[in-house]
This record gives C-alpha cells, sequence and structure tokens, in this order.
C-alpha cells in the first residue's frame, strides 16, 4: 500500500502581471510533494512556462475554460524506466 492520496493544489494568478504568475508557480513547485499536482488558473496561455516545466522534469495538461481562462494542471515526471 501506498502512503497519502496525491492532492491537487489551486494557485491563482488571474490578475497578475508577468513575470509574477510564473515565479509564483515555481515557488509553488519548489513546495510540491512528489506525488501532488499543482492547478493553476490564469487568463492567457502561459507558453513560456511550459519550456521550464519539461526542462525540470514536469508533465503538464492545459484546459481551456469558459470566459477565456486556462487551467493549467503540473505534476512531477516519473524518472524514465
Amino acid at each position: 500500500m501506498s502512503g497519502a492520496a496525491p492532492r491537487l493544489h489551486h494557485l491563482d494568478v488571474r490578475g497578475l502581471e508577468p513575470p509574477e504568475p510564473m515565479e509564483r508557480v515555481l515557488e509553488a513547485l519548489d513546495r510540491l510533494p512528489d506525488s501532488d499536482q499543482l492547478c493553476m488558473l490564469i487568463e492567457r496561455e502561459p507558453r513560456p512556462l511550459y519550456r521550464i516545466l519539461a526542462h525540470n522534469g514536469y508533465g503538464y495538461n492545459t484546459t481551456i475554460l469558459p470566459d477565456y481562462l486556462y487551467e493549467v494542471r503540473i505534476w512531477r515526471r516519473a524518472a524514465d524506466a
């Protein structure tokens, strides 16, 4: 049996000017337990963040919500076997 169930942590960065949304995400990822996910809500697609996530071993999935909001779920990828 594994430990505690993974948790979803929410981070709302709507209304913040660049680069603050990216800074807040990176700070949150530093504190994110390995099995948990971060769910960011932002009003524009954070394309520069995607490259940083991929380079640092994170996976992500972006969903476009009504009202032109973007929900980006981020998780730490398991090391390749």
